[in-house]
């Protein structure tokens, strides 16, 4: 598994932004790097006021260590800015985690992560101003994006014409105090609870050949929480072509889920994403996302965006995106929304 395998189980950490790092210490075999983006925005909504907004703004560390017999080991932290209002939460924790990875025997990582769930559910996660809902309910102790105490491992298989096969496992002890969200379950004016998340486990399977990718996952473990005590359960499709901010970029993602969104019983979650850009790094974009609450046959929320991205230079970006809400069926307003804005790559 040679360093082009290997990225792909870290690419979703990059998804929707570029890998910009400053190298600080590159002595031997040792390297360390500092990261991350500062991004704000001008934005509103029909039901909101027009205000300065921050876009998911981080800062990163990274270091890498050769430690022999061709094992690298590398380390991360990543922490949230809340740069507008700052106080007690300026920095929050989004990753924390040391790996340990081999061309032949694979990938293992410990800590906060983004998980082998998220390398094949985040493909249509990538425009900066609007992007994917679904995956962030409950996301650190579910798994289904940065996974909250994960174990992880990842390996891959050239099958030189025939392409290339992936595959992540990941495992996530007990989890007790988190807040469950009810969603459509609330009773009366119970709309979460705090709940305890027993052992999860997942599973993903790659196979990209030609520049397709196709994915699958599975992600499974129980959930108590009052009287609530199920089993919250995923299996989720996706496919894409491409490269995003290279030309022409499809994904497609479609997951099948019980108690994994807002506390549905049984949902179904799509996500779609066509993106185009052109020479002149100008990259233009629609995407498509929508929560079925599949038992009732109710509309959670649907919602499409249209979009545009620019790079001025290789460290900054202007974006902006309208997205147009596209109705429910639980008689939550309307409410469209829109932003421009720039980041910064530090």
């Amino acid at each position: 598994m040679d360093k082009k395998h290997l990225a792909i189980a870290v690419a979703a950490a990059f998804y929707g932004s570029q890998a910009v790092a400053v190298e600080l210490y590159n002595e031997g075999d040792t390297t360390f790097s500092v990261g991350g983006h500062v991004s704000v925005g001008l934005g509103g909504s029909e039901q909101g006021e027009t205000e300065v907004q921050q876009v998911s703004p981080r800062i990163n560390i990274n270091a890498t260590q050769d430690i022999g017999n061709g094992y690298t080991a590398d380390a991360k932290g990543e922490w949230a800015l809340n740069y507008l209002e700052g106080g007690e939460e300026t920095f929050t924790t989004r990753l924390g985690y040391i790996g340990v990875s081999h061309n032949t025997y694979g990938r293992t990582v410990v800590g906060t992560q983004w998980s082998p769930y998220y390398d094949g559910a985040g493909i249509a996660d990538l425009p900066i101003a609007f992007a994917n809902d679904f995956l962030y309910d409950d996301q650190g102790p579910l798994g289904t994006a940065r996974a909250e105490r994960m174990i992880s491992y990842r390996n891959s298989l050239n099958l030189n014409d025939a392409g290339e096969l992936m595959f992540g496992l990941g495992w996530q002890g007990t989890t007790s105090g988190e807040v469950l969200t009810l969603g459509p379950l609330a009773v009366g004016d119970v709309t979460s609870l705090e709940a305890e998340y027993d052992d999860r486990f997942q599973i993903l399977l790659h196979y990209d050949i030609m520049g397709f990718g196709l994915n699958y996952s599975y992600n499974t473990g129980d959930v108590q929480a009052g009287t609530f005590d199920e089993t919250a359960t995923s299996h989720m499709f996706s496919a894409n072509y491409g490269t995003y901010g290279s030309g022409l970029y499809v994904a497609v993602v479609y997951a099948m889920n019980e108690y994994m969104n807002l506390g549905l019983e049984e949902s179904v979650a799509i996500e779609g994403l066509l993106a185009y850009a052109l020479p002149n790094s100008l990259n233009l974009s629609v995407n498509y996302e929508s929560v079925e609450d599949d038992k009732n046959n109710n509309t959670i929320f649907s919602q499409m965006a249209l979009q545009a991205e620019y790079n001025f230079t290789s460290s900054f970006v202007g974006f902006g995106g309208y997205q147009f809400d596209l109705g429910n069926d639980i008689d939550e307003p309307e409410d469209d929304k829109w932003i421009i804005g720039m980041r910064y790559y530090l």
